[in-house]
């Protein structure tokens, strides 16, 4: 896509060597994220930044999943230049990019009526939690059953319960994702019944994505105990996790300690991911890349 040129500010291509001032820009609205984890969702999509002289005063980008999804964030505009246009122009790029696609984003309530107006609609939330303070529960496992390390030959099967699980074809960005995490498996008699991964972010730790089969009414269960299983390993230390609405998982963090904080609501575009009831997610990789 050519530059766009609007009064004095350039957009244009968001490249690897812009990643310093969106950091910085990020810092300045009280964003969390560090340079490594600008550095990972740029290397995984592409996007856009707004330029004003030397400086940069705005930033978004987006990822696509496979032929017919996407997902866009990381959609700031520095506070000094808000209420010119800007995210609205950034957004009119990315959603020029992804053009057709099934496209998610997660949006603050101040930001939802411009998404609605670029025509997303409201379909579902995500509960951010996280804390220091907390206390790993114990969850029993059921004969059978262990957790393990993800060794490489997981990873197919991995991949197919993280797509059907999300809606979204996560062939390219989960091995991605696995390279820069800690990761284990929930198995029973050798069957993989579940995953978490967790990873370096922001302030401390994120836990996600974790995900469960469903059908035997097991699914929440095992979910606890793939999450209780990160929490006692990083006892002390700062976690967070986003759980998706119905996940029925907000008391049970919240009682280990780990407090909401945020709730974001989760839109759409073009149509909403396909759902499959036998695989449940109850933790996103993170509100940009959902």
């Amino acid at each position: 896509m050519s530059a766009a040129e609007t009064s004095t500010l350039l957009y244009r291509p968001f490249t690897a060597d812009d990643i310093p001032a969106a950091h910085a820009l990020s810092v300045e609205v009280k964003w969390p994220h560090r340079a490594d984890d600008w550095r990972f969702v740029v290397d995984a999509g592409a996007g856009f930044v707004a330029q004003d002289g030397e400086r940069i005063v705005g930033t978004a980008l987006f990822w696509t999943f496979g032929d017919n999804g996407g997902s866009l964030g990381m959609v700031i505009v520095a506070p000094d230049c808000q209420g010119k246009g800007i995210g609205r122009t950034l957004m009119e790029l990315l959603l020029d990019a992804l053009g057709e696609r099934i496209t998610v984003l997660h949006a603050t309530p101040a930001g939802e009526p411009l998404y609605a107006k670029l025509g997303f609609t409201r379909i579902g939330a995500a509960h951010q939690h996280q804390s220091a303070a907390f206390a790993a529960p114990h969850i029993d496992l059921q004969a059978g059953e262990r957790i393990r390390t993800i060794e490489p030959r997981d990873t197919d099967t991995l991949v197919a319960l993280a797509s059907r699980a999300s809606g979204f074809d996560r062939g390219v960005l989960l091995p991605s994702l696995i390279n820069v995490a800690q990761g284990v498996v929930l198995e029973r008699d050798g069957e993989t019944l579940g995953f978490a991964l967790m990873r370096e972010f922001g302030r401390g730790h994120a836990i996600g994505p974790v995900v469960s089969v469903t059908g035997d009414g097991q699914h929440v269960r095992r979910a606890q105990a793939l999450i209780a299983h990160w929490l006692a390993r990083n006892e002390g230390k700062f976690t967070r996790i986003d759980t998706p609405d119905g996940s029925g998982l907000q008391d049970w963090l919240e009682g280990a300690g780990l407090a909401r904080v945020d709730t974001v609501i989760r839109m759409a575009r073009n149509g909403t991911p396909p759902h499959d009831a036998s695989v449940a997610q109850f933790a996103i990789i993170n509100q940009a890349l959902g």
